[in-house]
């Protein structure tokens, strides 16, 4: 595997151009592009970052438009993910905004879910994740996920921790956009620095999800 060198400017290009001509005939005269440019990069991006994280799996470029409204046959960015636990781990796309990061888990099964929010209102578990998601918000890091809109069922509205309460899933983002380093092995220590700073959030996942 060739050594990480980087995301070039011609697959944000590619990205760019694939947005706005989301068609196979755009695709089949590009796929050179999207090879060498996407698809190469990210792998090997991928299999420098094995040995810490875990087996990655590499997404494929085609959406699943069976039931889907938009039939646009193509993914817009190029994702990446190393799981840690049962839909728990690590993230980073390239596409047409540039580089992006994140952690967390993207959803639960009701078990695993009431698990977490037991967490969350337990007396010491609670401010331990409070804690693990400041620092990180501080860090520069995004708090996302899905969210009710209303309080979960069984759950005092006036919780103090109700924010964190609401949620079904529960990510920490972040975008690297156009920074000159998402074009150089720079962004490989990037990566590495940034997942092993979201560690505490995964473990603390992996720790109260159960079911």
């Amino acid at each position: 595997m060739p050594d990480f060198t980087g995301f070039s400017a011609a697959a944000l290009d590619f990205y760019d151009d694939l947005e706005m001509d989301n068609t196979k005939t755009f695709w089949e005269a590009h796929r050179q592009t999207y090879d060498t440019e996407v698809a190469a990069p990210m792998k090997a991006l991928m299999a420098e970052l094995t040995d810490e994280f875990g087996e990655p799996k590499v997404f494929r470029p085609y959406r699943d438009v069976r039931f889907a409204k938009d039939k646009t046959p193509y993914k817009t960015a190029q994702g990446a993910f190393v799981a840690a636990g049962p839909s728990t781990g690590w993230y980073v796309q390239v596409g047409a905004p540039g580089v992006r990061v994140g952690a967390g888990f993207y959803e639960a099964s009701t078990a695993r879910l009431a698990s977490v929010r037991e967490a969350i209102v337990h007396d010491r578990h609670g401010p331990e994740l409070e804690a693990i998601l400041a620092k990180a918000q501080s860090a520069g890091w995004e708090l996302g996920g899905d969210r009710l809109k209303t309080s979960p069922r069984g759950y005092d509205a006036e919780h103090p921790r109700i924010e964190l309460l609401r949620h079904k899933s529960m990510t920490l983002g972040k975008n690297y956009g156009f920074e000159p380093f998402i074009h150089t092995p720079e962004l490989l220590d990037r990566v590495r620095a940034d997942w092993r700073e979201t560690q505490p959030l995964i473990d603390w996942v992996l720790a109260h999800a159960k079911g």
